[in-house]
């Protein structure tokens, strides 16, 4: 429920407004004056603040100013009965969203603060994928494998060669395929991925080389597949060893002719892709039960990297470890935690069948339990073995007070609930029963990012 707060010393222009605004389903809270409304703003979180400029103690447009230092993303609105133009440009100036008259048109009002709340979170949206979009993450390690690779990469990157990446799941194929192509001469051009596991094999067709309006019973118009939206940089074929033989068969082609044509069509489009594609799967052995084309084989390992699983690059587990640490410590807004020497020994002798993916989990995973140094005692209690030595106590001790204990919680609530609803905004904030403003001000808050 959005959260207002009305700032007037008229009593009975706040009555009424709150019966306006409660009856719109709008949470309302009161203040007299300016120092006590400035103690609300610093202790609630409030969508929009209604904000009369002629109080006694402290003018509104002072209010104004003390208020979005201390709660920046709310928007305020100003109401005067004194209202004229250079009050509504200084206060527009000083950061006001709106500037209302009073009497306030009821209609004029209502708008306002659904406009507000509209921009609340446009700004917010905003914020959390300003902070998605970044520089792809380091590829992490000093051991011999992965110097290889990088080396191969500084190589081929700059190239229009196909490159074929290998290795187990959870290796990192794909952020060596971003790799690749930042550091390509298509870097300006768009990295369209597709995983060809998750698509069902009578759909690939379309989705790869796209369809005409009435190809078949579900098109109800025309869709461009993703060779033609990679047109002019890379696409990324991730789990190609599950393509059917039938899209392999157009696969090639494409690959030969650099020409598609859409499912339906007649027309031969010409694409320019750089094709880069990953497998778990050892395609040789799939060429000799017939499940892979050996001519396609060749066409996309023109370069071949292999990514090697952890067990075999061991020695990389401390760096790893460490930098997960620090980004997971970061994303809970937690203080930075230390893994002792012995406990990364332990690390290094566990037998990671999950590989990088899941050396991340066990990493978030002793973060949100262990104390501020993580031991060997805590990798065999969460890591190596299930927990029964942990009490609720040994919880508790972590906090110094009442409100970093909420706070600590309430984050690992709110990143729960977005985690098992796939980040649907408008879903968790149903089940979490709170306006999408103010879930959308939680992930700013605890700077809470998709992983």
């Amino acid at each position: 429920m959005p959260n207002i707060l009305l700032v007037d010393d008229e009593k009975s222009i706040r009555k009424t407004l709150r019966e306006i605004l409660e009856y719109e389903k709008y949470k309302v809270d009161e203040a007299e004056d300016g120092p006590s409304a400035l103690e609300k703003i610093q202790n609630n979180q409030y969508d929009v603040v209604l904000l009369d400029i002629k109080m006694p103690k402290m003018d509104g447009l002072e209010v104004l100013e003390k208020a979005r230092e201390v709660s920046p993303d709310t928007s305020y609105i100003m109401i005067s009965g004194h209202g004229n133009i250079e009050t509504a440009v200084e206060a527009t100036k000083k950061g006001a969203f709106d500037f209302i008259s009073k009497p306030p048109d009821l209609n004029r009002l209502l708008i306002t603060v659904r406009n507000a709340m509209d921009k609340n979170n446009l700004v917010t949206e905003t914020k959390i994928l300003k902070r998605k979009v970044g520089t792809t993450r380091e590829i992490i390690g000093d051991s011999e494998s992965i110097q290889k690779i990088k080396d191969t990469i500084e190589r081929v990157a700059p190239t229009d060669a196909r490159i074929l990446i290998t290795g187990e799941n959870g290796t990192g194929k794909e952020l060596v395929a971003r790799w690749i192509h930042e550091r390509s001469n298509r870097n300006k051009s768009a990295l369209v991925e597709v995983n060809c596991a998750a698509i069902p094999s009578e759909l690939i067709e379309s989705e790869l080389f796209g369809h005409e309006k009435g190809a078949f019973t579900s098109a109800m118009k025309q869709r461009i597949g993703k060779f033609e939206q990679a047109s002019g940089g890379t696409l990324f074929l991730d789990e190609i060893g599950d393509m059917s033989l039938e899209a392999q068969a157009k696969m090639l082609r494409a690959l030969q002719e650099n020409k598609i044509t859409r499912v339906g069509g007649e027309k031969d489009i010409t694409v320019d892709v750089r094709v880069i594609a990953a497998t778990n799967k050892d395609l040789l052995e799939e060429v000799e039960h017939k499940r892979f084309r050996l001519d396609l084989y060749h066409r996309l390992s023109v370069i071949l990297i292999h990514v090697p699983s952890l067990n075999d690059r061991r020695s990389d587990i401390p760096l790893l470890a460490e930098k997960f640490i620090k980004e997971i410590c970061e994303e809970y807004t937690v203080p930075r935690k230390a893994i002792l020497p012995k406990a990364l020994q332990e690390l290094e002798n566990f037998n990671w069948t999950g590989n990088i993916r899941e050396l991340r989990n066990v990493c978030e995973r002793l973060v949100i339990l262990c104390g501020e140094k993580i031991t060997e005692e805590d990798l065999q209690n969460y890591v190596t073995k299930p927990s029964t030595k942990k009490t609720t106590t040994d919880i508790f001790e972590q906090f110094k007070d009442f409100h970093e204990f909420k706070e600590h919680f309430e984050k690992l609530f709110i990143q729960h609930r977005l985690k098992a609803n796939d980040w649907n905004i408008s879903k968790t904030a149903d089940e979490l029963n709170i306006q999408r403003s103010h879930l959308y001000n939680k992930i700013e808050k605890f700077e809470l990012k998709r992983v």
